[in-house]
């Protein structure tokens, strides 16, 4: 008798309950609140389509490895939110297509090169047609020094000028906001604008 259950019981575990309980009920809220993705992402999503319909190779290659890249970092800490974040992560792949193009070259395997190729033109297409702004060095520079000057002008002593930039600089609503730059790159031009005379 004790081995056996009772027949109300058999019944509870075999129909699962149709309420949806408290944890349910949070999760469905939060999923709901998210931010809409970056317009950028659902068009890449919609290109998705088009290249599978025509059966474009480097494209789809493209598309899939872009939409990967982007849910894998969803699970992480720094998830992509916006177009900028999304044109960096397309200039990085870029850059990579290009060494991989390289080293095919140096080993002679010109059907690589060509692969690559078209599919860092790919890359810089998506990024290109962003229509998120794009710094080169000497406009960068110019935000930089302006930056300095306006720092100079409200008494920033120098050696706490250059920690200053970077702070004006790289802080959310600063001068840079909605550009794509590498940081690399602004932290090197802020230690050089800092030391000038």
């Amino acid at each position: 008798m004790a081995g056996r259950l009772s027949l109300p019981l058999v019944r509870s575990l075999a129909r699962p309950s149709l309420r949806p309980t408290a944890s349910l009920r949070i999760s469905r809220a939060a999923y709901s609140t998210e931010a809409p993705p970056p317009p950028l992402l659902t068009k890449l999503k919609e290109d998705l389509k088009t290249a599978m319909r025509a059966k474009d190779a480097n494209r789809l290659a493209v598309l899939r490895s872009v939409l990967a890249a982007t849910l894998n970092a969803s699970k992480t800490d720094k998830p992509i939110r916006t177009d900028v974040q999304l044109v960096s992560l397309l200039q990085k792949m870029a850059r990579k297509s290009q060494e991989a193009a390289e080293e095919a070259r140096a080993a002679g395997r010109e059907d690589l090169v060509e692969k690559e190729e078209a599919q860092q033109r790919i890359f810089e297409e998506y990024a290109a047609g962003s229509g998120v702004r794009e710094l080169g060095e000497a406009e960068l520079r110019q935000i930089v020094e302006s930056t300095k000057a306006n720092l100079v002008a409200q008494g920033i002593e120098e050696k706490a000028l250059q920690a200053q930039m970077i702070k004006s600089l790289l802080t959310p609503g600063g001068p840079l906001e909605g550009a794509v730059v590498e940081k690399k790159e602004v932290v090197r031009i802020i230690a050089e604008v800092a030391k000038a005379k």
